[in-house]
């Protein structure tokens, strides 16, 4: 019997042994091949020369600097066409800044890669913007109808809607000493606007938005969710382990929580109704079928519609995308009117031809808005809301020039140094509209304007945010001249959005 134990013992002691070799040797070998992959592309950034690098800190000592864009276009100038920036000594990205790179990676089907865009899941979840693949093409397909021009022209009142509530609030501040703070208000405008669009939801954020009453608490945490977010890129919190605890962590986390059950209970409030076949009628029936409707009533091939937590995903995504990124444009499309009277009086002059004594936008006078237009492009070019977006090569790439990358390497197109390339673009850094007439427009690149990216995975509600940014800069010139406010000038941040980090102050003067 003795015999035995001892039999059985070294057995599992052999066994034991055997299994921390294996562990061993697997992580050597995965050591290895992080070594040798890293080794690889190393050696393929030779061919890229790029600024000196600090030896332990890379380039991450710059990364928050205010300078920090206008420093990535300087060193476009320096080093032509992709450079690489160093996170700390081991990790490399290429940087590219001009549109013939640009044009080849997002013509592929590569994965993002980007810290930022695993910090948003917890709050939208794997939508659209995360989601990679077989699944990501489908959403993208039975998501496609939901951005129909039929749709969108039903949104333009909702639209209007909220633009007057925040041009009634300025109208009621103004004063002639003291400049407004917009970018604020333009945000809570947005985040109205599309509470209307995707849920049908007519909230008071605007005027209500330190309500006591629990009636708007999911717009008190998507408000949140940006904050908390925007601060914690700005600090590099990148670490789930560390943020977690911390008091921005437990605040982030709650704002989810709060959210989630907002989208969990209108998802399963309007399934009970879609079941019932007389609420369905008068549902499709409405003047304007919501975001969230759309979604419930979309089907793949097979007939199978989204799952709650893909519905929560994508409604969560539009609320995110659609409500940060317009008020961006719009705030910084505000700053671009104030500094050019010149380009804003010829928009207003356009806008009252269109509307005459209306204070109401249809659809059909977006089309009209020719002149609008190019100035929202031009400020899009000079004022990118997404300042770049991220990927991981999934297979190698050679470039027209014969460089070429291997599979695993993090590649990071700079939107706003593509925009200021003086290769594309004259006087860059000057506010031109005419650069998007017509004839300017036919002979540019395809790939040198870039606010919604390109390529399959292009934002796919970039019409969404057009028409609002014409919708509010309609309204809002026909009631108030902008001026800058000289001892405010706001100060650029690449966050999750570009933001300001003081602010967006303008003086506002009504016209009667």
């Amino acid at each position: 019997m003795a015999s035995l134990l001892d039999s059985i013992t070294r057995s599992s002691a052999t066994v034991l042994q055997l299994s921390a070799l294996l562990g061993v040797t697997f992580v050597l070998l995965k050591v290895l091949q992080l070594y040798w992959e890293r080794k690889k592309i190393v050696k393929a950034l030779e061919a890229f020369p790029g600024p000196p690098k600090h030896w332990l800190y890379g380039h991450n000592h710059l990364l928050k600097s205010e300078n920090f864009l206008h420093q990535v276009v300087s060193w476009g100038e320096e080093y032509p066409y992709a450079f690489p920036r160093w996170l700390g000594p081991v990790l490399p990205t290429i940087i590219i800044h001009h549109p013939e790179y640009a044009k080849i990676i997002l013509g592929r089907a590569d994965p993002k890669a980007s810290a930022v865009y695993k910090l948003l899941v917890p709050w939208i979840g794997k939508g659209l913007l995360i989601l990679e693949g077989s699944k990501w093409f489908q959403h993208r397909k039975m998501l496609t109808p939901a951005f129909h021009y039929d749709v969108l022209k039903s949104y333009v009142t909702l639209m209007s809607d909220s633009v007057k509530v925040m041009l009634d609030k300025w109208d009621k501040r103004i004063t002639e000493r003291r400049s407004l703070e917009l970018f604020q208000d333009v945000s809570l405008m947005t985040l109205d606007s599309i509470m209307k669009c995707a849920f049908s939801f007519n909230s008071s954020c605007q005027t209500l938005r330190s309500a006591p009453d629990n009636s708007h608490y999911y717009i008190r945490a998507v408000f949140d969710l940006s904050y908390l977010l925007t601060n914690r890129i700005r600090n590099f919190s990148f670490k789930d382990v560390f943020y977690n605890f911390t008091p921005s962590g437990h605040a982030f986390q709650d704002a989810c929580k709060l959210a989630h059950t907002h989208t969990d209970q209108v998802i399963k409030e309007r399934k009970m109704l879609l079941s019932n076949e007389k609420e369905l009628e008068k549902i499709q029936k409405k003047k304007h079928l919501d975001f969230l409707d759309i979604l419930l009533c979309s089907k793949d091939e097979n007939g199978v519609g989204l799952s709650d937590e893909d519905l929560r995903a994508e409604v969560d995504t539009f609320m995110f995308e659609g409500h940060d990124t317009v008020a961006s444009g719009l705030s910084w499309l505000f700053y671009c009117m104030s500094l050019h009277p010149e380009h804003q009086q010829r928009c207003r002059e356009e806008i009252q031809g269109i509307l005459g004594d209306r204070d109401t936008i249809e659809w059909e006078d977006l089309g009209k808005m020719t002149y609008t237009t190019m100035c929202i492009k031009e400020s899009l070019r000079l004022f990118p809301p997404v300042a770049g977006v991220s990927r991981e090569l999934s297979k190698p790439v050679t470039f027209p020039d014969g460089r070429s990358l291997p599979e695993g390497c993090h590649v990071a197109l700079s939107i706003f140094a593509i925009h200021r390339n003086r290769e594309v673009w004259e006087d860059p850094e000057v506010y031109n509209p005419l650069r998007f007439s017509p004839e300017n427009s036919a002979q540019r690149h395809s790939h040198a304007f870039l606010p919604f990216s390109a390529g399959s995975r292009n934002c796919i509600g970039q019409q969404f945010a057009m028409n609002e940014m014409k919708v509010a800069l309609a309204l809002t010139l026909k009631r108030f001249e902008l001026y800058p406010d000289p001892s405010k000038l706001p100060i650029m941040i690449p966050q999750i959005i570009l933001r300001s980090s003081n602010g967006i102050h303008l003086h506002l003067k009504k016209i009667f």
